[in-house]
């Protein structure tokens, strides 16, 4: 067997598709009211045909992008602040948003989540609904601005940024009261409005008590209103319409992870009434707790009014902690352990969303760049080459249009290889932009006088990555065991 650094693979990426959603006059929409005494059967091919907005898509192709935790809690050393800090404890030596970002793009990360502003309040850019930011730190004199060094070195590197804005506020006077809606509205509008595009706003669900000792009661509506109205192509997450937590914070998702999940019926009203599937306007939050095990199977679906599609982010920190301590320089996940992440996110049908916390320096530390160099050399040896055999150009070619299709009856595709190869990875991906179909599926080796059984998985939707033991063989067979609809896929092996 092949050391893992330089493991062969498997690669089959595909769609299935066929059937409409009769509450609407589109074949694919983004969420769909099942009609009145709908069969289970009925449930289960109208979900099968609910598919991404093109932001959603936009966003799911990125698969891994980087987390910035940095603010007032860098310097006091603490993970969650208090409100009450002194602005001028902010102050880096050596701050550079180019070395981020450059990291972060080394290290194959397609994004910046910036947390402009945390619990405590503390804002990284001169907002005008408080003094409780850069402005009043030492920090180039209280003329810097941190979110507008992030946003220009995205630009410059080619990645795209976006914004974590804590709608629970320690510090500000008027949290807990109507006031402060107007307030945070505004410093949304401040982000969304002064440093170009904004390609993803992401919310916590956190409400606390304020420094009058009030909790807030979030104008959620207002907010994705003005989201939509200033960045119609920014995806909301995590409190948000597009984007849903997976649930912990441990790095791992789901074995079966569906993108299309059971939605209350006064949501799906209100997608439809604003037709986000078309402009993607809607203001919705779809019910339900992230914790759990089980978020679409058919069992959830025989219960359900409708679905929509909300697809799942996995977020998880390089370190311990969320926010830079020096105590944990000893602590940073090994590569290994981000690989087993990546595969058990991006290769479980989620977005990997890993957090690399800057120092007091102002600067990612040398051995969080390393883990994550690291990690980045063993996914590409791993994935270097792709043993399908030439002539599948329509699974080979990375391209979501194009794939195999299979039928009602047919569900079974072999597939030749560049001679006799040894493999351990099967990366499967469905046509999303037809919906997600598959619910069970077996990959079969041929050995040279068998078919032998080397591996199964259950839903596939944007990525599915399955490890097995190395097995030799010059042709493979992969089985739909179970799907929605009818299979269509494109596929590479290496």
């Amino acid at each position: 067997m092949k050391n893992k650094s330089m493991a062969s693979s498997l690669l089959l990426l595909g769609a299935l598709c066929f059937g409409s959603c009769s509450s609407t006059k589109k074949l694919y929409t983004t969420s769909c009211i099942f009609p009145e005494g709908s069969s289970i059967e009925e449930k289960v091919r109208l979900s099968a045909h609910v598919v991404p907005s093109q932001r959603q898509l936009n966003w799911q192709k990125m698969e891994y992008t980087a987390f910035i935790c940095y603010g007032i809690n860098t310097f006091t050393d603490k993970e969650w602040g208090t409100g009450k800090e002194d602005p001028k404890q902010f102050n880096p030596t050596n701050l550079d948003a180019g070395q981020w970002v450059s990291t972060a793009k080394e290290a194959g990360m397609k994004m910046i989540l910036l947390t402009c502003k945390h619990h405590d309040g503390f804002c990284l850019w001169p907002s005008k609904e408080t003094d409780f930011s850069v402005e009043s730190s030492p920090w180039k004199g209280g003329k810097g601005d941190l979110v507008r060094e992030v946003s220009d070195a995205c630009r410059k590197e080619g990645l795209k940024f976006a914004v974590y804005l804590s709608p629970w506020d320690m510090n500000h006077p008027t949290y807990g009261t109507e006031a402060y809606n107007d307030v945070f509205t505004n410093q949304l509008t401040e982000l969304l409005t002064q440093y170009g595009q904004v390609d993803e706003v992401w919310f916590d669900g956190a409400c606390g008590e304020g420094p009058n000792g009030k909790k807030q009661v979030y104008d959620f509506k207002r907010y994705y209103e003005t989201i939509r109205k200033l960045q119609p192509q920014a995806v909301i997450a995590v409190m948000g319409p597009d984007v849903r937590w997976v649930g912990t914070e441990s790095g791992y998702g789901r074995d079966t992870e569906w993108s299309v999940i059971p939605a209350a019926e006064a949501s799906l009203k209100e997608i439809a009434n604003s037709s986000q599937q078309e402009a993607g306007t809607g203001t919705f939050l779809p019910t339900g707790g992230n914790m759990k095990k089980d978020m679409g199977s058919r069992l959830l679906l025989e219960k359900a009014n409708g679905v929509i599609w909300y697809p799942s982010e996995v977020d998880v920190s390089i370190r311990p902690g969320w926010y830079y301590h020096a105590k944990e320089d000893v602590k940073v996940k090994t590569p290994q352990k981000l690989i087993d992440i990546y595969y058990s996110s991006v290769g479980k049908n989620s977005l990997l969303l890993l957090n690399i916390p800057p120092d007091k320096r102002g600067l990612i530390h040398e051995n969080d760049k390393h883990s994550l160099l690291e990690m980045k050399r063993i996914l590409q040896n791993t994935f270097a080459h792709n043993y399908v055999d030439k002539k599948y150009k329509k699974l080979t070619d990375n391209r979501l249009d194009t794939y195999w299709q299979g039928s009602a009856k047919n569900k079974v595709i072999e597939i030749a290889l560049e001679g006799e190869q040894k493999i351990d990875r099967l990366l499967l991906q469905e046509n999303i932009t037809q919906g997600q179909r598959i619910e069970k599926f077996m990959l079969e080796c041929w050995t040279g006088n068998e078919w032998r059984r080397v591996a199964t998985g259950t839903t596939v939707g944007f990525k599915r990555i399955l490890r097995f033991d190395s097995v030799t063989c010059n042709k493979v067979r992969i089985t739909i065991l179970k799907s929605r609809d009818v299979p269509q896929y494109m596929g590479q092996y290496k």
